[in-house]
């Protein structure tokens, strides 16, 4: 996001600090997972090629947004055509090959269950996504992916017993100093 939005968004440049900060975060998430995950590149190429433009089109997403956003429209209205769009898709998709008989069978906890999901992980979400993207811009609102590992590490130590080790803890620091290259605030403040 941070090399694209400086092509296709003229109020959010690149700049070197962003480029700096970017490629710091991207360390530390390796320091994070460890350097031993990359041994395998290479060997699902299509898999792995299929990730990078997973992440190449959640970056062109953040930008569509930002651009359509930039017109005017209200963050509540564009979440909400979305998530209608999509919606109609995915009931056509459910007569197309599912038995709907069969999904209304299910119980009330299930229903509950997929309605939460639906109302606060859905909607709530893309409300506040849409809002964060008018707010703040688009590299901003998507520098949250640097928070995605820290935040599975940190669910894992607190659900599931797992350890943090030290470079767990050093992976973290080197994503918070890439963010604050990043955001650049701190370093102004430093010169001043």
């Amino acid at each position: 996001t941070v090399l694209l939005a400086g092509l296709f968004l003229p109020d959010e440049k690149m700049t070197p600090g962003k480029l700096l900060g970017a490629s710091i975060g991207l360390f530390g998430v390796i320091v994070l997972i460890g350097p031993g995950a990359l041994r395998g590149v290479g060997d699902s190429l299509l898999a792995q090629l299929a990730i990078l433009g997973a992440a190449l089109s959640y970056a062109f997403a953040g930008i569509y947004a930002r651009r359509f956003l930039g017109s005017g429209i209200n963050p509540f209205a564009a979440a909400g055509g979305q998530l209608l769009g999509s919606s109609l898709v995915l009931v056509a998709m459910m007569f197309a090959f599912d038995e709907p008989a069969e999904l209304a069978s299910g119980s009330f906890r299930t229903w509950g269950a997929v309605t939460a999901m639906a109302v606060v992980s859905t909607a709530f979400a893309y409300f506040l996504y849409f809002r964060l993207i008018a707010a703040a811009g688009a590299t901003n609102a998507l520098l949250v992916t640097l928070l995605i590992p820290i935040t599975a590490i940190l669910l894992g130590a607190a659900f599931l017993d797992e350890r943090l080790r030290v470079e767990h803890f050093a992976g973290m620091a080197v994503i918070a100093l890439g963010l604050s290259v990043i955001d650049g605030r701190l370093w102004q403040r430093d010169r001043t």
